[in-house]
């Protein structure tokens, strides 16, 4: 999108926008409130306005919470000034409690509607008093009518009885504050609780739910989000965000109170996350589900898939050695990866005599095997069965191993979740390697990332077994002669 001056413009539309069915909405008198006090409103801003103030048949509000997420300095201000003006000037509501997670936060908000009543006749001639004592910030009208500031705590807002909430800086909402704002809601005829938040760091926090229900369409949830579909938990989250499309795509103000130039010194100096987080609105890597997305994996299977071809193969076992896998890495006729677990089973007895039978009968381009990791135990008694190294690395042959340096270990983990997200493999859907994936969580390693086994808390040597196979015939395939393929197809 362009500017009337030809720059260019952020997205004017969230990246999610889930919006209950209305009859009507108060967005346009809102809209005309704000621009009458001289405010004036972005085309996303009127967007989020005109769906907060969506109406159901009967008159009362289509959703009684409403949640926008955006970046940081974009704008999210202004929308809640104007509905703040239109609660008070057009709507009538009685009571609008505006809280945040810092009082400086509120004192700012109130100020910067102050000016915008003080400075407009018809506004400022409806006003009874002006309350600016510390944690007392207020307006209230001739009418009756109160707009508060308040900061969070436990108590606040307790003994009230409000028609809206505001609630800015949402990522820091607490349970307790939660039950103490919510009840006030429950005297009025028709109120409405506003979310407005980056996202929040712990995938634990309140606002994590409310993000859950936005992605599944609740019907009383207006809910829209600017932020970047990324994985924070990506190893390759600082290649990711350097895209100065995925800037624009995030922040609706980019090119209008914000610029590249400055987008890009907050790069320089903010670690990847921190930029991630606060500039395109990433959310931390297990809100709302695993580091890769079951529902993009659920999409991934196959039934009838299989390779056609080489294949490579890895195995892994668990910290307690109470389970072991056996995966198996190949592309398919299409060209499309294969992923398949051979063996998960109790114990690592068994581990040996499999992988000898599999040598034999299907001759891998490639074992691979992380001897830092606990399958490193089997090293030893693998050597003694003729498994090996190759003695030229770059002429492997059928069988050897391959180990995975811990650089290795860490690209076969960003590597998955790439094939994942970019759709580039498939699977025949086994519980084993569903569960592992659905609960799997990440580890540093170096200055990249590995599968977390330990703080997972579940068996995920599925996905570290298949992940080591992909590398593995990601990295040998190619480098087997023509000969050896040869025989390989002949065994097939």
């Amino acid at each position: 999108m362009t500017s009337q001056h030809g720059g260019r413009l952020g997205s004017q539309r969230p990246v999610l926008r889930s919006v209950p069915p209305r009859a009507s909405s108060a967005g346009a008198e809102a809209i005309e409130q704000a621009e009458a006090a001289g405010l004036i409103l972005d085309e996303w801003q009127e967007l989020a306005v005109d769906d907060i103030l969506g109406e159901a048949e009967d008159g009362s509000w289509a959703a009684m919470e409403t949640g926008v997420i955006a970046p940081r300095q974009n704008g999210k201000g202004g929308i809640i000034e104007a509905t703040e003006l239109c609660g008070l000037f057009v709507l009538g509501e009685q009571l609008i409690l505006h809280s945040a997670h810092e009082f400086k936060t509120a004192q700012e908000a109130f100020q910067r509607v102050l000016a915008l009543v003080t400075n407009t006749d018809d506004l400022r001639k409806k006003v009874k008093k002006i309350t600016q004592a510390h944690g007392e910030e207020g307006i209230q009208l001739l009418s009756g009518q109160r707009l508060r500031f308040v900061a969070r705590s436990g108590g606040s807002g307790r003994g009230f009885s409000a028609d809206r909430i505001i609630l800015d800086e949402a990522y820091a909402l607490t349970a307790d504050q939660m039950a103490a704002l919510l009840p006030t809601l429950s005297a009025r005829p028709n109120p409405q609780v506003n979310y407005y938040s980056t996202p929040p760091k712990e995938a634990a926090a309140f606002l994590c739910e409310l993000r859950k229900r936005g992605k599944n369409g609740s019907p009383g949830l207006v809910y829209l989000d600017w932020g970047a579909d990324l994985n924070m938990a990506s190893p390759t989250l600082a290649e990711s965000i350097a895209d100065r499309d995925l800037w624009y795509r995030t922040n609706p103000a980019l090119g209008i109170r914000i610029s590249e130039t400055f987008v890009q010194k907050e790069l320089d100096a903010l670690p990847p996350e921190e930029f991630a987080r606060e500039r395109l609105g990433v959310w931390p890597a297990a809100a709302g589900g695993s580091v890769i997305d079951p529902e993009q994996w659920g999409r991934l299977a196959d039934l009838d898939s299989g390779i056609d071809g080489a294949m490579a193969l890895s195995v892994d076992i668990t910290p307690s050695r109470d389970y072991a896998s056996v995966a198996a890495y190949g592309v398919r006729a299409d060209g499309l990866g294969h992923m398949e677990i051979v063996e998960h089973l109790p114990g690592t007895d068994w581990v040996i005599r499999r992988l000898v039978a599999l040598r034999d009968r299907w001759k891998p381009v490639a074992i691979a095997l992380d001897v830092k990791g606990p399958a490193g135990s089997l090293l030893v008694e693998l050597e003694k069965h003729g498994f090996r190294k190759p003695e030229d690395p770059e002429s492997p042959k059928f069988g050897d191993l391959l180990i995975l340096t811990s650089a290795e270990v860490a690209a076969s983990c960003g590597q998955m979740i790439d094939a994942v997200t970019q759709a580039t493999l498939r699977h025949i859907d086994q519980p084993q390697l569903n569960t592992a994936v659905a609960g799997a969580k990440t580890r540093p390693l170096g200055e990249a990332w590995g599968w977390g086994r330990k703080v997972s808390g579940i068996d995920i040597s599925p996905l570290v077994a298949g992940s080591h196979a992909r590398f593995a015939w990601e990295a040998r395939a190619h480098l087997v002669t023509d000969a050896e393929y040869d025989v390989l197809e002949s065994i097939f």
